[in-house]
């Protein structure tokens, strides 16, 4: 893995489907790149069960675009011509590719077969509401658009064990499928009581013809694109026997490493951790435990830094954690919508970007923004650019934390020497935060700062700045840091001990480094977040 890998997730949910979003990522790599960005999430590739779907409702996982099926022969994404074309330039520019997975179910059926099933509790998938009765569902997928190109494998009500219609009844539900050997999968969460179903028709991995062309399509795309790896949906949903089985096949059948995310979304660390444990080692989980405390903590009429990485995954398994602020999922109007206040959003980034743990993840709607119906700007303050390039010029070495008190935190970075052999410089980090009530009395009674700090375990507050002191070493006696985010204007001079107190404004965070660091005339970063002017 490159030194302070990036993950960044390339899509939002209500991105346009105007067929060209893989142009416009195409003619942003350099830029990203250049932040220090280092690998790329892409968006579900694979036909949707219509044009304008983001590829979560998957119809047919050969189809990268480049069959009439649907509806359209591009996916809302693109034609497979601008995909191929998106890949090259990413791996040119040594960029790592990670596919997004949906193996879950299936959506968009060609045909209507009859089944037998039963109608079962929404939030208790064990218990049956009706007897078996016959239903009617869209459970055939003939790919006649695909012509079994890449794969003859056609499926019918023997791929599947569970659907969300009767079209006989003309009704919604959860229909299990009734036959000898099938069932829910065992091996999945416990999630209304059993979490194999989660929405359209669920896919039985008990089906050999099944599991196998899944498998092979893993390698196939691998080696279609290039990729490095996946990021899997709805991990805690798909028999994990079989999501196992399915990682090593492909791992075996390519002469390269790969890399594999999970998406098993909880805010327990412990089932994480439980999941982790029954795993390859080289797995990986997104933080959710640490994205809820993020969110929290931003609303918090009490608000403390010392409780941030309590039972999150990256305290607890930092090597197997890829943390992130937000994602299409958690955009607001999303089913998992977890907002985190926008003055917040920083202190977020630096708190995965700027530290050694994790693997961190960007959001492309934090990044370039969000379109409606749910429209906002670029977030932190336009400054998420510069986090990034800080994290890929100076956040490296030891971590010493200055965890000391509620609502100012730091830490140092010692720097190291980088894979290329260049010493990368050491780096300060200071963030303050505290809730509005906090920020009324600091505000209205200046007299009062020093008291209300000692009160509330504040750390040092001189007006409306914070200040940490924090040692960053002897060898940096006599030198002068500035905050390369800008938003600390002091200049800080080290004292012959290598400490120095750093400030910040209240409810925000500076990067502190040597002014004569190298990269620091990279500052401030003029990032084109208008991505759509391309």
């Amino acid at each position: 893995m490159n030194d302070n890998p990036v993950l960044f997730q390339t899509f939002e949910w209500n991105l346009p489907s105007d067929q060209n979003h893989y142009r416009r990522l195409l003619l942003a790599l350099p830029s990203i790149h250049s932040l220090g960005i280092t690998a790329l999430w892409l968006p579900p590739a694979c036909k949707a069960g219509n044009s304008t779907g983001n590829g979560y409702d998957v119809y047919d996982l050969y189809d990268l675009g480049e069959f009439d099926q649907r509806g359209s022969r591009a996916t809302k994404w693109g034609p497979k011509e601008d995909l191929v074309a998106l890949t090259e330039k990413a791996k040119e520019l040594g960029l790592h590719l990670y596919f997004d997975a949906v193996l879950n179910h299936r959506c968009g059926g060609d045909g209507k077969g009859v089944v037998t099933a039963v109608e079962v509790d929404a939030k208790d998938r064990r218990k049956d509401l009706s007897e078996p009765r016959e239903i009617e569902s869209w459970l055939r997928f003939d790919f006649a658009g695909r012509d079994g190109m890449y794969s003859a494998v056609k499926y019918d009500w023997r791929q599947f064990n569970a659907t969300d219609w009767d079209d006989r009844s003309h009704k919604h539900g959860i229909f299990k499928i009734v036959d000898e050997g099938k069932g829910w999968a065992e091996d999945v969460s416990d999630e209304c009581g059993n979490g194999d179903y989660l929405l359209l028709n669920n896919l039985d991995y008990t089906n050999e013809d099944l599991r196998e062309d899944v498998k092979n399509w893993g390698v196939w795309v691998t080696e279609h694109i290039g990729l490095s790896g996946f990021r899997l949906d709805a991990l805690q949903h798909i028999s994990h026997s079989f999501s196992k089985d399915w990682m090593r096949h492909v791992q075996q059948n390519i002469d390269r490493k790969l890399f594999f995310i999970g998406e098993y979304w909880t805010g327990d660390v412990d089932m994480l951790d439980a999941f982790l444990e029954r795993s390859s080692p080289d797995l990986f989980l997104y933080d959710a435990p640490l994205l809820y405390n993020l969110g929290r903590m931003s609303w918090s009429k009490n608000p403390d830094f010392r409780t941030i990485f309590e039972r999150t995954l990256v305290a607890k398994r930092p090597n197997n954690a890829v943390t992130l602020v937000m994602n299409h999922d958690t955009q607001k109007g999303q089913v998992m919508d977890t907002q985190i206040s926008p003055a917040f959003t920083s202190l977020a980034y630096a708190l995965i970007l700027l530290r050694q743990d994790g693997y961190p993840c960007v959001f492309y709607g934090d990044l370039y923004g969000i379109s409606a119906p749910h429209p906002a700007s670029p977030t932190c303050g336009g400054k998420l650019a510069d986090l990034i390039l800080a994290r890929k010029l100076y956040a490296y070495g030891e971590q010493d934390d200055y965890f000391l008190s509620p609502n100012c935190v730091g830490w140092v970075r010692k720097g190291t020497m980088k894979s290329d052999g260049q010493k990368a410089a050491a780096m300060a980090v200071v963030m303050s935060w505290v809730s509005d009530d906090h920020k009324q009395y600091s505000l209205e009674r200046p007299g009062w700062v020093r008291r209300l700090s000692d009160k509330l375990g504040l750390g040092q507050a001189t007006g409306h700045q914070f200040q940490r002191k924090m040692s960053v070493g002897r060898e940096h006696s006599g030198e002068v840091w500035t905050d390369v985010l800008g938003n600390s204007k002091h200049k800080v001079t080290i004292a012959h001990d290598g400490s120095a107190s750093f400030p910040c404004p209240r409810n925000c965070v500076a990067a502190y480094v040597s002014e004569r660091a190298a990269g620091r005339d990279r500052f401030p970063v003029h990032f084109q977040s208008d991505i759509h002017s391309n």
